[in-house]
């Protein structure tokens, strides 16, 4: 069907199947309860897509991962925008600090006194930023020697936050309104891996210890902040923990982007399987012998610690794996398997990510297939010019 469909095409390519996007959409919207699903923009990293998601009823709001990008999305016409990560950005803070429509559609995330100040210094304008707070999720295990979770902020308790809630909205030009706690060792960590019962197990037994620590953190550090502010949103989860998170009362919203595309690290989760939306595909270029072709090009290792899992996985025809003393190239694959003696030169192997919205730094624009024809294509960031990691 994907050869159908863009036989018109030169590889290699990259599409994006809808209606395996809007099942899983949906299937996002019904694991969420009521509470309004997040988009991570890093995730999608294509603004069609961005604005079709949000016109999904129980989709709201955008979670972005600069500053840079934050201002251009905002400019386009998006009104709430919520930048995840601390940005050095001084020439967008100015122009948020100075353009009023800017500085009420973008929250920015801060965790460090020194964040104001690098703010006011770069600040062209007297717009008030719009803040959120960041939680610290990690979990500690005997007495902090043993820290599981991402390194981010290093506010972690409700007197810490509450403390530098107290000092933002003392400061002018500044206010509160968000508290953003994204739990990654349990939103973007699979707890059902092929073939590693006990890992899996291990896995789940630290996720549900985390998940009760960080519920009863959270809803403290939130009683703690309401007394400072009045927050608007309290953001938690990610694709791999909707259920989980929408089910704390403190939590008002989950962002969810991964979900979307489905690449190949979303696999090993209990609690949901989405559909592969997004795939890229490779020419066969070579026939070296029986059982192998190459195809051209494909080594794009997704971003985290490396190893064999942050490679693509070519995914059809089935049947086909990398030869293991050259794995996925950057110029060009190899793949074996039976599959390969059906291949001729010019046929398409495609292949899914390891993770979702990075697929879209390899290529200029997206085919949007629907059954077996190309009903649109649609740049991504790339394509539109805008590199912003």
């Amino acid at each position: 069907r994907y050869d159908r469909a863009t036989a018109h095409l030169d590889a290699p390519l990259a599409i994006v199947d809808l209606s395996a996007f809007d099942a899983n959409a949906a299937d996002l919207v019904r694991r969420a309860g009521g509470k309004p699903v997040r988009v991570a923009s890093k995730s999608v990293r294509c603004r069609a897509l961005l604005e079709r998601v949000l016109a999904v009823e129980g989709f709201a709001g955008i979670m972005s991962f600069t500053l840079a990008e934050s201002v251009w999305l905002a400019g386009a016409g998006f009104d709430d925008v919520l930048l995840a990560y601390p940005s050095a950005d001084r020439a967008n803070f100015g122009l948020l600090t100075s353009d009023p429509k800017l500085a009420a559609a973008v929250t920015v995330v801060l965790d460090d006194p020194a964040q104001l100040d690098l703010i006011d210094a770069a600040r062209e304008g007297t717009e008030e930023v719009r803040v959120c707070l960041e939680l610290d999720t990690a979990l500690h295990l005997l007495g902090g020697r043993v820290r599981i979770g991402a390194r981010r902020s290093p506010l972690r308790t409700p007197q810490a936050l509450g403390a530098f809630a107290e000092l933002v909205q003392q400061r002018r030009g500044f206010r509160v309104v968000g508290l953003m706690a994204y739990e990654g060792h349990v939103a973007g960590v699979g707890d059902r891996i092929q073939g590693r019962p006990l890992h899996s197990r291990t896995i789940q037994l630290m996720q549900a210890k985390a998940r009760t620590e960080l519920a009863r953190r959270r809803a403290e550090t939130v009683r703690r902040l309401r007394e400072v502010a009045e927050l608007e949103f309290v953001n938690g989860g990610g694709t791999g923990s909707v259920e989980s998170t929408v089910r704390e009362r403190a939590v008002t919203e989950v962002a969810a982007g991964s979900g979307l595309y489905v690449p190949r690290l979303f696999d090993n989760y209990r609690s949901f399987r989405g559909r592969p939306a997004a795939l890229f595909a490779q020419p066969v270029v070579r026939r070296p012998g029986v059982g192998v072709v190459t195809v051209l090009g494909g080594g794009y290792p997704a971003s985290g610690a490396a190893g064999a899992d942050r490679s693509p996985v070519p995914y059809l025809p089935e049947g086909l794996r990398y030869d293991p003393q050259e794995g996925a190239g950057e110029v060009q694959t190899p793949l074996l398997g039976s599959a390969a003696d059906d291949l001729l030169l010019g046929d398409r192997v495609w292949f899914r990510h390891a993770k979702a919205g990075e697929l879209c730094e390899r290529f200029a624009e997206l085919h949007l297939v629907e059954g077996d024809r190309v009903v649109r294509t649609v740049p991504t960031y790339r394509g539109e010019g805008r590199t912003f990691l």
